[in-house]
């Protein structure tokens, strides 16, 4: 039977989707104007009482995530303000220093009365020095406070907390010695700027007045009660509105809280209530707003009768204008579609004149520029064709040049061992190596054992023109051999060491090469015992390396090498030099590897 029913309907399917677009357009209306009549009012009446609640749940989310983004941008404020002892040099230094005298509390009292003024809500402001010394500044309204009946829970609070800020939930503090105050409090551990260690405790007192102030709108709007409860489960604020006391009823609702916000319905007291609530993300605080469900619902009025006729005028006149639609949309679209198997065909010389900006003019727009488009891809075509041509004839071109200084230099060095002087057949053999590897075009990676290879034939060219003046050591671990690098990396910035470092040194000169990994990156060191250079001049090479601007002729190897690292492997690899006059440079090269060993010693 299902089989049946389903193959019926896809029969139906497919009559349906192989009709014309106008025939679609009428048989669609026709039959959502048989749909019965009786089916239209009850799906509109439900409709709309689901909308009604939908709109009124969706508002009062809205208000109750607007007075918690309230509440979270205020405690983000309080928590910033906590930070700023940080930055305060003269509280840094008064909070390490023990004792009280004229100068500590004037400079205190005055950090501590800027931010008792930051906002009206804030009860008093406290600065316990690291010696338990309190200081504080209050609100207006108190006359004197206890500040040392709180000092012992403060220091319980932030023992185990590092360097966070700590939000309590309601409390209450004694004020005018016989008086109290309601109170949460935000405090942090003051932090030493130079030794991060802990010297002080700052702490906010602020009048839950702030929770009425921020949900008095809210439930004016919506008839509704709001309620804060803490991280703890415990009330930090609640309004009773209209003989519905939400404390009351805290563990039903907070049974039904599972997300971070949300909203459901339940039943209290015989009458039905809707209760949204935000979890805030900044202090954990849960915001529950109820309002009674025949509030919303008595706005809720609708005539059934005028709802059918209307529905049937509707209707009708929607089936008159379709057919008109139908026709219209559809005579642009076949003229479309002719045009369409003419330029399949290969004309590409026709064209649509739309008459509408509508759509379907759009549309046709876009067919006559993508006509044009053609047009001009396939001339492009041609002439990137014959530019490849062009390109390919310099390509081969190109290839007979260094060919031709490869077998000259082969000339050389076979004239030089027919005349029995072998340094020159030496020389002109390492100098073919050293342009082949340069100059060939074959790889754009090697490996680090190819790179290495080409640094020690350097480094013979060298020592055959300066016997004795420089030395070579390389400590690169095997597993290090075959990591895949790019072309001409080292080979720069050991150039860089000898002419500028080695070179000017009076005396033989060495230089390292080493390898380790770290982070899952290969670590490779390249260090000269040379003449160094100033900081200044490091300064200057260290900026040049980062710098964008064409144009600089100052250290454009080490340049040219740092880009390339950074365009391949991304910007946060590349080079990074230390030198110091008189002692030798070092740059540290990074670049991406598996990690290959552990080695105890990743600062070399």
């Amino acid at each position: 039977m299902f089989s049946l029913i389903r193959g019926n309907l896809l029969k139906g399917w497919l009559f349906l989707a192989n009709l014309s677009m106008q025939k679609k357009l009428i048989v669609i209306f026709v039959f959502l104007i048989s749909m019965p009549i009786t089916y239209v009012t009850y799906l509109s009446a439900r409709s709309t009482l689901q909308s009604v609640l939908e709109n009124a749940t969706n508002n009062a989310v809205q208000m109750t995530a607007n007075a918690s983004n309230t509440l979270d941008s205020y405690v983000a404020d309080l928590k910033r303000y906590t930070v700023l002892p940080l930055y305060n040099k003269e509280v840094q230094y008064y909070l390490e220093q023990k004792g009280t005298n004229w100068d500590k509390n004037v400079s205190i009292g005055m950090f501590l009365s800027y931010l008792n003024h930051t906002k009206e809500e804030i009860s008093a402001v406290y600065l316990v020095d690291k010696f338990g010394s309190v200081f504080y500044d209050k609100n207006t309204t108190i006359t004197e406070l206890y500040p040392y009946e709180q000092l012992a829970q403060w220091n319980s609070l932030i023992r185990n907390n590092g360097g966070a800020p700590i939000i309590t939930g309601r409390h209450t503090i004694r004020a005018n010695s016989n008086g109290s105050k309601e109170v949460f409090t935000v405090l942090r551990t003051v932090k030493s700027a130079s030794t991060l260690k802990d010297i002080g405790i700052i702490a906010f007192d602020t009048d839950i007045k702030i929770f009425k102030q921020t949900f008095d709108p809210v439930n004016q709007v919506t008839g509704g009660s709001s309620m804060i409860v803490d991280s703890q489960g415990k009330p930090l604020f609640a309004n009773d509105n209209g003989g519905f006391d939400p404390a009351n009823q805290l563990s039903l609702l907070l049974k039904q809280v599972n997300l971070d916000q949300g909203s459901f319905q339940s039943e209290i007291g015989g009458q039905k209530y809707l209760t949204v609530y935000k979890v805030s993300q900044e202090t954990g605080w849960i915001m529950l707003h109820s309002i009674p469900l025949n509030h919303i619902l008595s706005s809720f009025e609708q005539n059934r009768s005028a709802l059918i006729l209307t529905t049937l005028i509707i209707l009708a006149f929607a089936l008159l204008v379709a057919t008109f639609i139908s026709y219209a949309l559809t005579r642009p679209l076949k003229s479309m579609v002719r045009l369409m198997k003419q330029v399949q065909r290969g004309h590409l010389g026709v064209s649509l004149t739309p008459k509408y900006n509508d759509e379907i003019g759009l549309l046709g727009h876009q067919f006559n520029r993508m006509i044009t488009r053609i047009k001009d891809l396939l001339e492009e075509v041609s002439i990137t064709e014959k530019r490849k041509q062009k390109a390919d004839m310099r390509a081969l071109q190109n290839q007979i040049n260094p060919h031709f200084i490869y077998n000259t230099l082969e000339s050389i060095r076979m004239l030089a061992e027919s005349n029995d002087d072998p340094r020159v057949a030496e020389l002109t053999y390492l100098l073919g190596l050293q342009m082949r590897y340069s100059i060939s075009r074959s790889e754009e990676t090697v490996t680090i054992a190819e790179e290495l290879e080409h640094v020690r034939n350097y480094f013979q060219l060298l020592q055959i023109r300066f016997p004795g003046k420089f030395e070579l050591e390389l400590d690169i671990p095997d597993a290090f051999l075959e990591l895949p690098v790019l072309k001409l990396v080292f080979q720069p910035i050991v150039e860089n060491a000898v002419f500028h470092g080695l070179e000017k040194k009076s005396g033989p000169g060495l230089l390292t090469i080493t390898a380790w990994s770290r982070d899952d990156n290969a670590m490779f060191l390249i260090k000269d015992n040379g003449v160094g250079m100033s900081k200044d001049k490091l300064l200057a090479l260290n900026n040049n390396l980062q710098s964008a601007e064409p144009g600089e002729n100052f250290g454009i190897g080490l340049r040219n090498v740092n880009e390339r690292l950074c365009l391949h492997y991304g910007y946060s690899y590349g080079l990074q030099v230390e030198s110091e006059l008189g002692v030798g440079t070092s740059v540290t090269l990074q670049i991406q590897g598996p990690t290959l060993y552990e080695t105890e010693d990743n600062t070399k």
